[in-house]
């Protein structure tokens, strides 16, 4: 599942191969912008979930991998693993071919313009990619959100802060040992503190573009805490992992309800 590791990875990637290098072809959802032929990319960025790709006259590529999207590589006579139907962009470059299948978004905008500013405006800070302040963060909180916001949802508010998916979610939760059934009105500015300390360096941890891992490499074959293991023994207590769908637009949270079943109860 795509997540801010997972585009800030990408982004690195796609920046070594891309920079500098000038635009053979480019479609977006299917149609030839002939126009953006010859452009050369100067810098291949990210922000939380979104990837931005910069070119040589002030326009920028915009892309939201969504739950199911996917980059690929290909060299020119090189089968693609996916049908070309599903292909949201593809750049053709050098011989070689970029394909984002499957993007929630695809969007063309001018670096600095109105659409730019305003989507950058409305994003907290990339936790892969930005200091921060704990407290600031708390502020923006209290300002954007209603009192009685789940901790699930605040946690997957990209205006807070952003880079965290639904994996993320689940396994910060579980390693501050915080319960999902908490809301905004619960926490303190420690505990924010905490939370998005631990989301930093999660998501920091998990930029070599490996398999994501939230447990230390020597803790056994299970990369993830709970994430995903539904029914199977918690790896701390040995309570079945609970798999409840909440948050104002449900979505799976994996949680133990006796490692997290109160509101703290000490993190790892």
């Amino acid at each position: 599942m795509p997540e801010g590791d997972t585009v800030h990875t990408i982004a690195a990637v796609l920046g070594h191969w891309l920079t500098g290098r000038r635009l053979d072809a480019v479609w977006v959802r299917g149609q030839y912008l002939s126009e953006l032929t010859a452009r050369q990319v100067v810098a291949v960025t990210s922000r939380g979930k979104h990837l931005f790709i910069d070119l040589d006259d002030g326009q920028r590529l915009r892309s939201h991998l969504g739950l199911y999207g996917a980059w690929h590589h290909y060299r020119r006579a090189e089968p693609w693993q996916k049908p070309r139907h599903q292909a949201s962009l593809i750049l053709e470059v050098e011989g070689r071919i970029y394909v984002c299948f499957n993007a929630r978004e695809i969007e063309r905008m001018r670096i600095q313009g109105f659409r730019d500013l305003d989507l950058r405006r409305h994003l907290g800070p990339d936790l892969t990619r930005e200091a921060f302040d704990p407290g600031l963060l708390w502020d923006r909180a209290l300002v954007l959100l209603p009192r009685d916001t789940p901790i699930v949802d605040l946690l997957l508010d990209q205006r807070v802060a952003a880079g965290i998916g639904n994996v993320y979610k689940s396994e910060v939760l579980f390693v501050t040992r915080r319960s999902p059934q908490l809301r905004l009105d619960d926490l303190s500015c420690a505990d924010f503190d905490t939370l998005y300390r631990t989301a930093g360096d999660l998501l920091n941890g998990n930029l070599s573009g490996g398999p994501r891992r939230t447990r230390p490499s020597g803790a056994g074959q299970d990369r993830l805490w709970v994430y995903g293991r539904a029914g199977q023994p918690c790896l701390c207590c040995g309570t079945p992992v609970r798999r409840d769908r909440l948050g104002r637009n449900p979505r799976s949270t994996y949680w133990c309800p006796v490692c997290q079943g109160s509101a703290y109860s000490g993190g790892l």
